[in-house]
């Protein structure tokens, strides 16, 4: 296999170094790498790296990020997902106009703090194990930018697909959370999806399965 980059269209359920591991078997090339973490229930863009190239990852992953998401009102959970336990559930009584105005205050240069559910270390260790025990500690909120957002449809009477445009460490679920205290009613994210990671789009991205037909059909 010669270096290079592959974009893979990452499958729900798997996380983004399940893929890497899997590329490492198919490809029989130990240096594999990816730029920008998808959690396991996201789906899309994910440019992986091999052999020499993965000296490029650190370059690739500070590129812009382009999302497809949809934020469920009425429901808070520990994971700020739908994969999450429920902590709240509240009625809806906002719409459309309601949530299309709060996205206006979510926009520009914003501190976030970060989920316990996350890869980020605190002393060393991993904010999702911590949480995974039950455990709560103190995150700094980070620096981000959401350069668009915009609402594209409300695909049911609690759930709004966003079109979002954010920078590196912007976590989406955390700003589906923060937009439903916003709006009063509490909200998670029930889908997610990557469309775009710097100059990388859906438009070159491959399945896992496509990879395997193509080394298949391509095996010397």
């Amino acid at each position: 296999m010669p270096d290079g980059i592959i974009i893979i269209d990452k499958p729900t359920g798997w996380t983004s170094m399940d893929v890497c591991a899997k590329l490492r078997g198919i490809l029989r090339e130990k240096r594999i790498g990816h730029a920008g973490t998808l959690d396991p229930m996201a789906t899309g863009v994910l440019p992986v790296f091999v052999g020499r190239a993965t000296k490029a990852v650190q370059f690739a992953e500070n590129g812009r990020k382009e999302y497809r998401a949809v934020l469920k009102l009425g429901t808070v959970t520990d994971t700020q997902d739908t994969t999450g336990a429920v902590l709240e559930t509240h009625p809806v009584t906002v719409g459309a106009d309601e949530v299309r105005a709060a996205l206006e205050h979510f926009t520009g240069e914003l501190l976030q703090l970060p989920p316990m559910y996350s890869a980020l270390k605190v002393n060393g260790q991993k904010l999702y194990d911590l949480a995974r025990q039950g455990k709560t500690v103190e995150r700094k909120p980070r620096a981000i930018t959401v350069y668009e957002l915009e609402l594209l449809e409300q695909s049911a009477p609690d759930e709004f697909a966003l079109r979002v445009v954010c920078s590196k460490g912007t976590y989406i679920r955390t700003l589906c959370h923060d937009l439903g205290q916003a709006l009063g009613c509490g909200a998670c994210m029930s889908s997610l999806r990557r469309t775009k990671a710097g100059m990388f789009t859906l438009g070159q991205a491959i399945t896992i399965e496509q990879l395997l037909e193509f080394t298949k059909e391509n095996d010397p």
